[in-house]
């Protein structure tokens, strides 16, 4: 059986207290994991200084560079997995084999990370607005005529991370190059990604010490949160609600994200079919940026309809299949929990399911949810703005004078109309986290666009700054 390691400022470290995890499909054994208690993880903070110190000896631009090699080395390379190496391909199957993610998702979502560590410099150049990096080298220069002065706040960044999707891990990434070491505890069922990229990043050149790895449990996660003095934390609304209101935490929780449709014609609507379907369904439904929720101004049953025409042609197939597209559930009892609460939601009034047959299916020995779509005459009902980790809709109907009401926190809003006057209530609107006006999927990120905050902003800040020239 294979064991993953701590990475103590990249040293490997095998614990005494290990958690094995399960293959989703056969139930044995698939990889041990060792265990930081949240002593070990205070006692090796308190080096963090030194290790930024580091990163610091090194120019961005050869920051930048060892990003890019380390993206030949996370797909094509054999890397140290504990005493043995992992190749490509063994780590797209563990990582399906853990996660329940069908295999050519986690093909796309390491096809993601790469993209991300090739195009680090776009990534950064979108975060920073355009600042010439080897400002950060000095902490000061001159730029478009203008002397400007940045400030790191932080000496590391502390990541809580997710089990839902490898492509997660990509927005973490850019913190190596902005000279910030981190400090990673993975979930449970996916320790597979954050790992190999911190060996691709060694295996690139990068300082070990600039990558910490702490497999933990809860106590362990909150002696990161408190500790590192910059933090991503993801996770669902009772994780991050006693962080919503620490400065030093970017949260990344439901994401709720929305399509909005303000068109005149039924026929209008239904050339967005296609549109709305790769929103909720692309990467398994599994990510933050799928559309949980349609709003349309009219013919909302009709394109409900329409919708779930659609998405019932994604079934569940076996993890290996070339066009798996629905993920499996790696607690088969979470996917019942699920199943039963949409069930007692639907016992209210106001809200219809449309798809048919049974929700949950046991394929190939695992566990799945089918794609359910919602109809929801009333639009406050329980299950017109929710989330769920599968592809999961609800369509509802209401006036343009109540979009931006109804639709509520958002992460991203495909927003598709012709009325000037909507369009602005939506600029308007902080609730809003991204906008998108147009045809272009609530999934579909750029590279030079900040993702659910601005890691950058998070890290560095602005300061006054004036120098005489003697």
């Amino acid at each position: 059986m294979q064991h993953i390691p701590i990475l103590r400022a990249g040293l490997t470290y095998r614990s005494l207290n290990t958690v094995t995890v399960s293959h989703i499909k056969t139930g044995d054994p698939l990889v041990e994991v060792s265990q930081a208690n949240r002593g070990l993880i205070a006692k090796d903070l308190i080096d963090i200084p030194l290790h930024q110190q580091i990163l610091k000896q090194y120019s961005t631009m050869e920051l930048v560079s060892i990003c890019k090699d380390a993206a030949r080395h996370f797909t094509s390379s054999e890397l140290p997995l504990d005493e043995n190496t992992q190749s490509s391909t063994d780590y797209i199957k563990q990582v399906s084999g853990s996660t329940g993610m069908p295999e050519a998702l986690c093909q796309q979502n390491m096809g993601k990370i790469q993209g991300v560590l090739e195009n680090i410099d776009a990534v950064l150049d979108g975060l920073t607005r355009g600042l010439d990096l080897r400002i950060l080298d000095d902490g000061w220069g001159d730029q478009n005529g203008r002397t400007l002065s940045y400030v790191c706040e932080t000496n590391s960044l502390g990541a809580i991370l997710p089990s839902n999707s490898p492509g997660v891990h990509s927005l973490w990434i850019p913190a190596f190059v902005l000279k910030v070491p981190l400090v990673l505890k993975p979930g449970r069922e996916e320790p597979w990604t954050p790992y190999r990229i911190a060996q691709a990043f060694i295996e690139a050149g990068a300082p070990m010490e600039a990558f910490s790895f702490y497999p933990t449990d809860y106590s362990g996660a909150n002696e990161i949160l408190v500790r590192c003095g910059r933090s991503m934390l993801f996770g669902g609304g009772s994780t991050v609600a006693p962080w919503v209101n620490d400065p030093r935490v970017e949260i990344h929780g439901p994401g709720r994200s929305k399509i909005v449709i303000h068109k005149d014609t039924n026929s209008e609507i239904e050339n967005y079919l296609d549109l709305i379907v790769e929103s909720v369904s692309k990467n398994g439904g599994r990510s933050c940026i799928n559309a949980s929720g349609v709003y349309v101004t009219a013919y909302g049953r009709n394109i409900a309809e329409a919708i779930t025409e659609r998405i019932s042609k994604i079934q569940p197939k076996p993890l290996d299949h070339p066009e798996a597209g629905i993920a499996a559930w790696a607690n088969p009892k979470a996917a019942h929990g699920i199943s039963s609460l949409i069930d007692r939601h639907l016992k209210q009034s106001g809200a219809i399911e449309l798809t048919t047959g049974d929700r949950v299916i046991e394929l190939d020995g695992c566990t799945f949810l089918r794609p359910t779509v919602i109809w929801c005459e009333d639009s406050e009902h329980p299950l017109a703005n929710i989330e769920f980790p599968f592809p999961f809709v609800s369509v509802s109907e209401v006036p343009a004078s109540a979009i931006v009401e109804s639709i509520g926190e958002t992460l991203v809003a495909t927003v598709i109309t012709d009325d000037s006057k909507l369009t602005q209530q939506l600029l308007d609107t902080p609730l809003i986290d991204r906008l998108n006006i147009g045809t272009i999927p609530t999934n579909q990120i750029s590279w030079d666009s900040p993702h659910e905050g601005n890691l950058f902003e998070h890290l560095y800040r602005q300061r006054a700054f004036q120098k005489t020239s003697r």
